[in-house]
């Protein structure tokens, strides 16, 4: 098995390319070690000292260190982990293990038809970006014309995520729906 690393713009968080399915649908987030009890992949990327935050989607795993340790003390030990993971034959995730299949907030009421064109935007043209750089973007909330996001894997802690919300998805999103007048990021 031969596991590739690609940078993202987050210099905290590096994104692993298996080259193989990790998850068939969706994405999982485990921002912590506490949250990661149903996977047994992210659990032994965990157990690498140094790592702070896992984020799984379809191929590829992003990790996320804390800032005292740097990548090349920690980056061959959570190589390791993969490997090890992948040819032990164990699930990715046991149970529904919190995938989530389309990772947005529900939402019905008066907005209903709006929230859906933001969801679909998000969907098509926003969310493959940022899977490009191991993250992703889901609908948390939409009210008075300001929407509210969720970032995970790279895109959480970013430096450049704020530009990214602001400058990218929030224009996109006000050129196609005129309903919308700002974007806001939210905490898990």
């Amino acid at each position: 098995m031969f596991i590739q690393t690609e940078s993202t713009p987050n210099p905290a968080t590096l994104k692993f390319l298996p080259g193989q399915t990790v998850l068939e649908s969706g994405t999982a987030d485990f921002p912590t070690s506490d949250t990661a009890a149903a996977s047994p992949l992210a659990r032994r990327i965990f157990a690498v000292d140094g790592t702070s935050g896992v984020f799984l989607g379809n191929d590829f795993v992003t990790v996320t260190k804390v800032e005292t340790v740097e990548w090349d003390h920690i980056k061959p030990a959570i190589l390791g982990a993969i490997m090890e993971h992948f040819q032990s034959g164990q699930p990715v995730l046991e149970g529904d293990g919190g995938a989530s299949s389309g990772g947005h907030a529900a939402h019905d009421g008066p907005d209903a038809e709006i929230v859906g064109q933001i969801k679909e935007l998000l969907d098509t043209r926003v969310r493959p970006a940022v899977a490009q750089d191991g993250g992703d973007i889901t609908f948390h909330g939409f009210d008075r014309g300001i929407v509210y996001l969720h970032m995970q894997g790279a895109c959480a802690g970013c430096p450049s995520s704020t530009l990214t919300l602001k400058m990218g998805i929030e224009n996109l999103l006000r050129h196609y729906i005129p309903e919308v007048v700002e974007v806001r990021p939210v905490a898990a």
